[in-house]
């Protein structure tokens, strides 16, 4: 047997303990990409501010903090997207053992990377609406939420940012030590 083959032998449980994390690690995210999507597409429909009762239009079309609303809106929706179709590929990937070198962690960290992002803009669409909904009467409001808002957030990174820093650096951090390095004379 060769040292590879000696290898994949011995090691077949660690490729099913491997396999049965990234799953439920896939699936768990994907659920939070899903919320995070219906909510963001729901919000896209009942705008803050209301509709013009003769056009349909928004009533805030011209306002800086509706075009932002809209845009970090529309950027969470398309960012959680993302990262359930990617955390759909870790599901269906066929995970061989070479899958847990580059493949596998590569989607992980991007379905993280999207998933942490549209958290961040979803949150910030929470806040854009709080602004523009009660800006004029109690001014506190939103700073107040605003500040509140970015301790789930926190938690979230926290919680999770350890986890995608490994990965960022096992996947990528190791080539940098064990590359061939090319001598020209």
């Amino acid at each position: 047997m060769t040292p590879r083959e000696l290898f994949a032998e011995e090691h077949t449980a660690l490729v099913e303990k491997g396999e049965k994390w990234m799953k439920e690690t896939a699936a768990g995210c994907m659920v939070v990409a899903a919320l995070i999507a219906t909510v963001v597409f729901t919000a896209a429909f009942t705008l803050p501010g209301g509709n013009k009762e003769n056009s349909g239009d928004p009533n805030l079309l011209d306002s800086k903090m509706f075009m932002f609303f809209i845009i970090v809106d529309a950027i969470s929706l398309f960012s959680s997207c993302s990262s359930m179709f990617i955390f759909l590929a870790i599901l269906t990937s066929r995970y061989a053992e070479q899958d847990f070198l580059l493949s596998l962690p590569r989607k992980l960290i991007l379905g993280l990377s999207s998933l942490f992002f549209s958290i961040g803009t979803m949150i910030a669409a929470f806040c854009a609406t709080l602004i523009i909904e009660v800006r004029h009467k109690n001014y506190w409001v939103p700073i107040a939420s605003t500040i509140l808002a970015v301790i789930p957030l926190t938690l979230f990174i926290v919680l999770q940012c350890p986890l995608l820093l490994e990965m960022f650096y096992k996947t990528y951090g190791r080539r940098r030590y064990f590359a061939k390095k090319i001598w020209l004379p």
